[in-house]
């Protein structure tokens, strides 16, 4: 299928020479004059390959609205487009601010057509093999939701930046379809089943298969409970009329979907415990006649459930999700980070607690692969929250660099050992694409000690 490029750029000679260049080579391209209709017509669900964007452009330049279509994928929930800056300028600066922006590279104008093509064709082969890689880690191959440990991550990510509905789904008498017709004609409901729930939901929500009939969904601006039971409705009906046409019209099966729901953010924004309440709605569900939903209420705990006239200790913690917290440290966008590490530095000066702190910066080796180096410094968020303690925090504060707050520390040898055995660890999972440098502070109530002896990289 032919590649499709969209060119901005508010001079109509430079689209017409791009134009040209790229149609010659069997491209498919748009030319837009702004970036503002960019924007506009990219939230009309025109995803192209690549985006070749102008900097100097009035009104708003490239990277405002580079800025701006950050915001508009992730409202869409949609994956990050290549895009390639245009510019008659030399500067290094424009381009370090570029790159920490995430542009996938630079184009000077004049265009050299070959230049332009080997570019964009570099761009197309690294994207389409990180989507293949990222495809296979990461969807499951029946149905194309995102498999449990992807759905995790990124429900999770969701959660705590839209309005909407998580939901658990799950398929009643589906084992009579496997020990009746066969788990071929299993796997054919389920993949019937996932294009229903597609079909049904709200455009940007997001799903998951967690089990063998399980699901998990995120439907984006449900926030109304009639709207989940017409949503209810309508997958019951579309997934029987489905399975007719599978099994024939006599098919008596008593299949049907049973969902639990709970409204994000009303009840919280941390996403395991959330799809505790979702669950425990689902449960609901289950015991009262299938083939339904049900909401999360708080008031859902009565008396007779919990074994006891009022809620106990016990009982809030769990509706706090306080058994549920992930093994791992806490990842917090800049402003959540800010309050918990106020919170906590005054917890430990006050009570004598010693605490560290750790900035972590990620430099590209000489002569190395950009994208790679890019794509390195995304994943070492992951690193370090699977190293850390769960009682530990941390922000990304730039693109190549992470800020960690160690609520409690022994000990300040130590500091610099958690400092060295994250870059070593890295270093032995992923090699030395990247050069890492690490400050750290230790502080007590008595002692605020700084060393920055560690910048120079750690080998």
């Amino acid at each position: 299928m032919a590649k499709w490029i969209i060119v901005v750029d508010d001079d109509t000679a430079n689209l017409k020479m791009a134009g040209h260049i790229l149609t010659k080579q069997k491209m498919r391209v748009t030319c837009i004059k702004s970036g503002a209709m960019l924007l506009k017509y990219i939230g009309e669900g025109n995803i192209p390959d690549i985006i070749l964007l102008d900097i100097n452009m009035p009104e708003m330049d490239g990277f405002e609205t580079l800025h701006l279509l950050r915001d508009k994928e992730k409202e869409m929930g949609i994956e990050e487009i290549p895009v390639i800056f245009l510019t008659a300028e030399e500067s290094t600066d424009t381009e370090s601010r570029g790159f920490e922006m995430g542009v996938s590279d630079f184009i000077r104008k004049p265009f050299d057509p070959e230049v332009l093509l080997r570019r964009i064709d570099n761009i197309v082969v690294r994207q389409d093999a990180m989507l293949n890689l990222k495809s296979e880690a990461t969807i499951d191959k029946l149905t194309g939701f995102l498999n449990k440990a992807a759905a995790g991550e990124e429900l999770s990510h969701i959660c705590t930046e839209m309005a909407g509905m998580l939901s658990m789904i799950d398929l009643d008498s589906f084992k009579l379809v496997n020990d009746l017709y066969g788990h071929e004609m299993g796997d054919k409901v389920l993949i019937a089943f996932a294009e229903v729930i597609r079909k049904n939901a709200p455009e940007g929500s997001r799903f998951g298969r967690i089990g063998g009939d399980e699901f998990v969904a995120f439907l984006k601006d449900m926030l109304k409970e009639d709207e989940f039971v017409d949503f209810t409705r309508r997958v019951n009906d579309d997934l029987v009329a489905e399975a007719k046409k599978l099994m024939g019209e006599d098919m008596n099966i008593p299949l049907g979907a049973s969902l639990g729901g709970v409204m994000v953010p009303k009840h919280g924004i941390i996403y395991d415990t959330l799809l505790k309440f979702a669950d425990k709605s689902l449960y609901d569900v289950k015991k009262n006649g299938k083939h339904g939903c049900r909401l999360y209420r708080a008031e859902n705990y009565t008396d007779d459930e919990l074994n006891h006239t009022k809620l106990n200790i016990e009982t809030i913690s769990e509706i706090l999700g306080e058994r549920s917290i992930p093994d791992v440290a806490l990842q917090l966008d800049n402003d959540a980070f800010s309050y918990v590490y106020r919170y906590v530095m005054r917890y430990n000066l006050r009570n004598g607690i010693a605490s560290g702190k750790l900035l972590i910066s990620l430099d590209e080796k000489e002569n190395g692969d950009r994208q790679a180096y890019m794509d390195a410094c995304d994943e070492f968020g992951n690193h370090i929250r699977e190293s850390l303690r769960k009682s530990d925090v941390f922000m990304r504060s730039r693109y190549n660099q992470y800020f960690i707050l160690l609520t409690e520390m022994r000990e300040e040898d130590s500091l610099e050992m958690v400092g060295e055995h994250l870059a070593a660890n890295w270093k032995q999972k992923h090699g030395d694409i990247l050069q890492i440098s690490v400050e750290h502070e230790f502080i007590t109530a008595e002692l605020r000690h700084s060393s920055n002896d560690n910048k120079e990289p750690l080998q």
